[in-house]
Formats: structure tokens, C-alpha cells, sequence
């Protein structure tokens, strides 16, 4: 059933790959996420309009935690910022892209399945549905207005970011069976990072 991509938001490198001084690093980003039972990741963004350097700087900070965490797209509301702003990359080389004020124009019935993770759902990886192609109308860092027709990852990412915005998780995407699976790899996940903080500190 399922077509498997890059999973996404997760690391596009396992950290048991990255040596010790990007493994810290990646470890500090993600501390900056938001994760599963924080109220603002059930919120619904607000729309942008003011296009001043408040808003390219906090985009450029959001690609920064991007990048530093090894995702591959982050969402405002994964911060903390109810603004209606997303930043995605398909490689990890690849330039960052902001979209802010996305809105999907026409989507394709063509649908897959394919496994998701996310970086507000530590250890969480689920199948979810979506639209294989999609054009999203919306707007640069400048407030220009630019149109992106996306397939396959980039696709996935956009709906993925997109979703977040709104205040939907992939676990609200998936079966109930691999909800409930989900839901179970996320609470041991967050004890093991509950019971790391506490010996460190």
C-alpha cells in the first residue's frame, strides 16, 4: 500500500551518523521545537500582513533551526509563532524556500501513502494520505505574490508544513492502528527525554 519517501522533518542523516559537534547541534535546534501536548501546535496560524524585517529574520532563524536539526521543513507554529509562515527543503544541500500565507489552489486526485515523521513527534513515523501533485498560491519574504506546483517530497512537505499551520498533526492523518502505535513510541520517546534533562540538570 504504502510508497515509502525520505521520512519527513526527521533527520535526513541518523545522529548516530553525524559526528559529535553536529550531533550537539542538531540536539540544541530541536529543543527550540515545540513538541506533542504544547497548546500552540493545536493552534491555527494568523494570516501575515506585514512584511517587515521581523518577519524575513524570523525566517531566516526558522531555516537556521531548519538546517541545524537536520529537517527538511518546519512550520512557525513549531516555534512558537502563530504567523502563517513554512520553510521547507527537499536535500539538504538545497536552498531554503518560504512560503508565507500558503493556501492550496488545485490539488491532484492522484493520492499515495507514504510514511511521515515529524520533529514535534519525536520517534513518531505514521502513513499518511495525500495528493501527489498540488499548486499553493502564496507569498515570498518580500510579499510578492509566488506560485509553486510541487510533486512527490516537495509535495508531501508543503501539505505536511501546511497542516501544522492549522493545528493538524500526522497522527491525525493516519489509521487508528498506527495512531495508537504512534501515540506509544511518543510517550516513551518524550520519558527518555524527560528523565535525560533531569540528569543533566
Amino acid at each position: 500500500m504504502a510508497q515509502h519517501h525520505e521520512e519527513l522533518e526527521e533527520a535526513l542523516e541518523p545522529e548516530t551518523k553525524l559526528d559529535p559537534e553536529t550531533a550537539a547541534r542538531r540536539r540544541a535546534a530541536l529543543a527550540h521545537v515545540r513538541k506533542y501536548g504544547d497548546p500552540v501546535l493545536r493552534s491555527t496560524a494568523r494570516k501575515v500582513d506585514r512584511f517587515d524585517d521581523e518577519l524575513r529574520d524570523e525566517i531566516a532563524r526558522m531555516g537556521v533551526l531548519m538546517h541545524d536539526a537536520y529537517g527538511i521543513g518546519l512550520a512557525a507554529t513549531q516555534v512558537g509563532i502563530l504567523h502563517r509562515v513554512l520553510v521547507y527543503r527537499v536535500e539538504q544541500d538545497s536552498p531554503v524556500n518560504a512560503l508565507v500565507n500558503p493556501e492550496v489552489e488545485w490539488s491532484s486526485k492522484d493520492k499515495e501513502w507514504a510514511e511521515e515523521g515529524c520533529l514535534s513527534l519525536p520517534a513518531v513515523h505514521v502513513e499518511v494520505e495525500r495528493p501527489v501533485h498540488i499548486r499553493v498560491r502564496a507569498q515570498d519574504e518580500q510579499g510578492e505574490e509566488i506560485l509553486v506546483e510541487a510533486s512527490g517530497l516537495e509535495a508531501r512537505v508543503i501539505q505536511h508544513e501546511m497542516d501544522h499551520l492549522d493545528g493538524v498533526l500526522i497522527l491525525d492523518r493516519t489509521p487508528r492502528d498506527q495512531r495508537k502505535e504512534g501515540m506509544r513510541a511518543l510517550r516513551a520517546a518524550l520519558e527518555a527525554e524527560e528523565d535525560a534533562e533531569t540528569a543533566a540538570s
